[in-house]
């Protein structure tokens, strides 16, 4: 973490920096290796959108791979700050930011591409992004008054960390590979409904309910996952 010095020259940077692209001249490496974590979600993104029009499999096979490298830059951004021994006051926040693209919107577009596509599925799917949000934001108020090391890193994780949403986009990858996905055999699991008729607003996917399951672990204060 940089110290207050740090971060009052480094706003000082910002100040005293005129022109055009003044912003991205005070990114830093890792910066550029953080917003390429968010490049491939957006990639994801809109190959999910273009399997929706053309449903060429290539296209969503790779809406499935793009989160898996953004996991990729998620895990460098940090490695490439450590060596080139600079913290950016911008990077926490561009880090959450990318994070919440391949790891919040991405996997949800994944899963309504692959069947949750009931009216409650969306509500389900727009409340995981929403906790995905408000965990990043929890996490960048909070991480100082998390304990650390002796290293200075924090002890563990409160709730689920938001990258752990690719556990879900593997299995959504494993229903694919098996044909398991609207318009070939369908979603596991089936769908229920709540209320009114079959079809209509009251019906989920079962599945659904692991996505409420995750969100909510996401947002769980007492959930401690030591980091590794």
């Amino acid at each position: 973490m940089p110290t207050e010095e740090a971060k009052f020259g480094q706003l000082q940077a910002y100040q005293d920096t005129d022109g055009h692209f003044s912003l991205v001249r005070n990114f830093r490496l890792a910066d550029l290796v953080t917003i390429m974590n968010g490049v491939c979600g957006s990639f994801s993104i809109f190959s999910s959108a273009r399997y929706l029009i053309t449903n060429d499999p290539d296209y969503l096979w790779s809406a499935l791979a793009f989160p898996l490298a953004g996991l990729l830059f998620d895990f460098l951004d940090g490695k490439v700050a450590r060596w080139r021994n600079s913290s950016s006051l911008l990077g926490q926040e561009l880090d959450s930011l990318a994070d919440l693209i391949s790891f919040g919107v991405a996997p949800s577009l994944l899963a309504f591409v692959v069947g949750l596509r009931t009216y409650l599925d969306t509500v389900v799917l727009t409340g995981f992004i929403c906790c995905g949000l408000a965990r990043l934001a929890r996490f960048n108020a909070t991480v100082a008054l998390v304990p650390k090391d002796a290293a200075g890193k924090s002890k563990y994780f409160e709730g689920l960390p938001i990258p752990s949403s690719l556990a879900l986009v593997g299995v959504l990858s494993y229903w694919t590979s098996n044909g398991w996905i609207e318009g070939q055999a369908g979603i596991p699991w089936g769908t229920m409904t709540l209320w009114g008729e079959p079809g209509g607003r009251g019906e989920i996917h079962a599945v659904s309910l692991v996505f409420a399951c995750w969100a909510a672990a996401m947002v769980s204060k007492t959930l401690r996952i030591p980091k590794i």
